[in-house]
């Protein structure tokens, strides 16, 4: 008898200590996805919304429930809420009106900076985005790259000479997989290891991987080549035969393996910044918001998970 009334108690006491240890586990689980998110600060880009007036990209970041903001396409020309040839007092225009919103400005996209006018001119212009930059409270500047052979050399001997400006400015160089001679993370890992500053990283673009391939090279596959190089990521899917103006999570893009790939490789933070979403014909702010609401979501899912 006594035997068989310990039975009883020894799983009930087994199942207490289990029940005790899930109680115990849940807040930690609560507490590494809270830690996930503030590693990785989620923004959206201006592009999705290019077809109207940077304002309305504002405005729909802010009711979409972003804190973070990514400058990049705009309606008119040039098509760059801010570029090389921003006057100052433009660049402070349009940081007031990011904060004006309750936003902040996490990455600037400023397309080229006249590298293809010779070095001197590349550190120039380079130097007046990386300006731009500080003016805006914006810790990550976006570079494309070159397609152009004859503009490489400059182009990077630039970014070579810039480097101490930006980190003294507290400005990271990034360049992501953009076409052309830095289309996959093994051109891009030649490009950041020849430059050789730590103010010179990767913003990994899996949609670009599978744009810039036609759809052949995965990025789940791309992903494991950059290892040690990643700053942060523009969040952008991929349809064939050439689509990524899609809202992520519809298209071809494995986000969870991507993103768990990058981890692995050493991106345990960093931005992530959605770039791109299904918009219509463009000109419906409040259809884009909607997506951009999806997105965020979305991608809160996948550092919850």
């Amino acid at each position: 008898m006594r035997s068989q009334s310990l039975l009883p108690r020894r799983a009930w006491l087994q199942r207490a200590a289990t029940a005790a240890a899930a109680l115990a586990l849940a807040p930690s689980c609560a507490t590494s996805a809270t830690a996930r998110a503030a590693r990785h600060p989620l923004g959206c880009y201006t592009r999705p919304w290019d077809q109207l007036d940077y304002r309305a990209a504002l405005d729909g970041m802010a009711e979409a429930g972003f804190q973070y903001a990514g400058l990049m396409t705009t309606r008119g020309r040039p098509s760059l809420v801010v570029h090389v040839d921003s006057t100052p007092e433009a660049v402070a225009a349009v940081a007031a009106e990011v904060k004006a919103r309750g936003l902040k400005v996490i990455s600037i996209y400023g397309g080229d900076f006249h590298a293809e006018q010779g070095v001197a001119a590349g550190v120039a212009g380079l130097k007046r985005l990386v300006d731009h930059c500080v003016s805006c409270g914006c810790p990550h500047l976006l570079l494309g790259g070159t397609g152009d052979a004859r503009v490489f050399p400059a182009y990077y001997q630039a970014v070579r000479e810039v480097c101490p400006y930006a980190e003294a400015r507290q400005v990271t160089l990034t360049i992501k997989p953009h076409g052309g001679l830095n289309a996959t993370g093994p051109e891009c890992r030649k490009i950041i290891e020849s430059v050789g500053h730590r103010r010179f990283r990767l913003w990994y673009d899996p949609g670009n991987i599978f744009y810039y391939s036609d759809g052949r090279l995965d990025p789940v596959e791309d992903a494991a080549t950059v290892n040690g190089l990643v700053a942060g990521m523009s969040v952008k899917d991929f349809l064939p035969p050439k689509e990524v103006m899609l809202t992520p999570g519809t298209g071809r893009v494995n986000f969870p393996a991507v993103l768990r790939r990058l981890q692995r490789g050493g991106f345990t933070a960093g931005p992530l910044v959605i770039e791109c979403l299904s918009r219509g014909n463009g000109q419906d702010a409040r259809l884009i918001t909607a997506e951009a609401r999806k997105a965020r979501e979305f991608v809160e899912g996948l550092l919850k998970g």
